[in-house]
C-alpha cells in the first residue's frame, strides 16, 4: 500500500488487489448501514481469498436502517444528536435533516466504492471529488472507531500498543500465549491504514489549496 500523492493533479495511491477488495467491503458496508444497498457488492464474489476477511467484516453488515433515534453506537457517530439533552428538539432536527444527510453520506461513499472499482493497483482520485472522499473516509473511520471502543487519544495510543504487541507474537508464534485478538487487530490495523491514507490526501488537498492561492 502506498499513500496518496500527487500526480498531475490527481490524487493516486496504489493497493493491491486484496487490499482494494478489504477497503471497498467495508465502504459498501458503511453504506449499507445506512442506505441498505450494496454498492453492487451482492453481485461479486466472497472475499475467500482474504484469510479472515469475512469473519472481520461481517459483524459489521446487516444493520438496521433509518432508525428514529440511531440505537448503534456506529450510526450515532455517523448521524449524531443535534441536542442531546432535549430530546424533543433532537428528534425535530432529525427529522427535517437526517434523510439529507445520510443520502450525502451514502453519495460519498459510492463514488469511493467506484473509485476503489476501478481495475489495476492505482486508486485515483480527482482533486474535484478529493474533499469527498476524505469526507468518506472520516465516516468510516468513525464506525471503525466506534466498533474498536475508540473514544480519546489515549485509546488510540493503546490500540497502538496492541497492535505492535499482537504483531510480533503473531511472528514469534506466542499469540495463544498472549491470547490476541485477531478480530480486533485487523479492524485495527484497518483503522490505521485508512487513518494514514486520509492524512496523505488531505495533504494533496492542502497543497493543491496552497497552489490555488498562489495563482
Amino acid at each position: 500500500m502506498r499513500a496518496f500523492e500527487d500526480r498531475d493533479g490527481v490524487a493516486v495511491a496504489e493497493l493491491d488487489e486484496q487490499e482494494r477488495m478489504v477497503v471497498a467491503r467495508i465502504v459498501a458496508d458503511v453504506g449499507l448501514m445506512l442506505s441498505g444497498e450494496t454498492f453492487g457488492m451482492g453481485d461479486t464474489p466472497p472475499l475467500d481469498t482474504l484469510q479472515g476477511a469475512d469473519a472481520i467484516l461481517g459483524y459489521l453488515r446487516g444493520l438496521e436502517e433509518f432508525l428514529a433515534e440511531p440505537g448503534d453506537p456506529a450510526v450515532l457517530r455517523l448521524l449524531p444528536n443535534a441536542a442531546p439533552t432535549d430530546r424533543e428538539v433532537s428528534d425535530e432536527f432529525r427529522r427535517l435533516t437526517e434523510g439529507d444527510l445520510r443520502q450525502l453520506k451514502v453519495d460519498r461513499l459510492r463514488v469511493m466504492w467506484q473509485q476503489l472499482s476501478e481495475d489495476g493497483p492505482e486508486w485515483e482520485v480527482t482533486a474535484e471529488d478529493a474533499l469527498a472522499t476524505a469526507s468518506a473516509l472520516t465516516d468510516v473511520r468513525l464506525v471503525l472507531a466506534s466498533r474498536l471502543s475508540l473514544e480519546t487519544d489515549e485509546d488510540a495510543e493503546r490500540l497502538h500498543t496492541e497492535i505492535e504487541l499482537a504483531t510480533h507474537a503473531l511472528a514469534t508464534d506466542e499469540d495463544r500465549e498472549l491470547d490476541v485478538d485477531h478480530e480486533r487487530v485487523w479492524l485495527g490495523m484497518l483503522y490505521q491504514a485508512l487513518t494514514w491514507l486520509q492524512d496523505s490526501l488531505v495533504e494533496f488537498l492542502m497543497a493543491a489549496d496552497g497552489e490555488d492561492s498562489h495563482e
